[in-house]
């Protein structure tokens, strides 16, 4: 029996290749980056649903689509398909700078450790992936709980 691909809502698996007047491809990444001085503010379950919520608001608002989306305690990795016409710098920008106007306007208790507004720190990680690796690459995302032994907080 063949092992079944499962995506996230937000990815239309028939639809592979992006089409525009000029072009035809996938640009597939796996993004990941940390919080500043990696404090785990994602540590409580509200936490990391809302920090979920807002990059995907980001993303969806962008046109960026995640196959896998795990947010740990003081990082987060992903999956994303952007379009043909956003470089992955782009992309890391509007997620990040986007993802934490959100995360402070809906939980602004967070600003008392991040004061400046700096929620995410400059580091990033980012590698292309293509058809035959995005299954190894979203088995990694969803088992970072596993490999971290993350206990999560549940108010």
């Amino acid at each position: 029996m063949q092992k079944q691909i499962v995506f996230s809502e937000s990815f239309n698996e028939n639809r592979k290749y992006k089409r525009g007047n000029h072009y035809v491809g996938a640009s597939m990444w796996h993004f990941e980056w940390c919080t500043k001085y990696r404090y785990k503010a994602f540590g409580k379950w509200k936490n990391k649903k809302l920090m979920e919520a807002c990059i995907r608001r980001m993303a969806s608002k962008h046109k960026m689509s995640f196959m896998e989306l795990g947010v740990e305690p003081e990082h987060v990795h992903g999956t994303v398909i952007l379009p043909m016409t956003m470089s992955p710098a782009t992309a890391k920008q509007l997620l990040k700078g986007g993802s934490a106007f959100l995360f402070f306007k809906h939980c602004p208790n967070m600003r008392k450790r991040y004061p400046k507004g700096h929620l995410w720190s400059k580091g990033t990680f980012v590698a292309s992936i293509g058809f035959v690796q995005v299954e190894v690459a979203n088995e990694y995302v969803r088992n970072q709980s596993k490999h971290h032994q993350t206990i999560w907080v549940k108010d």
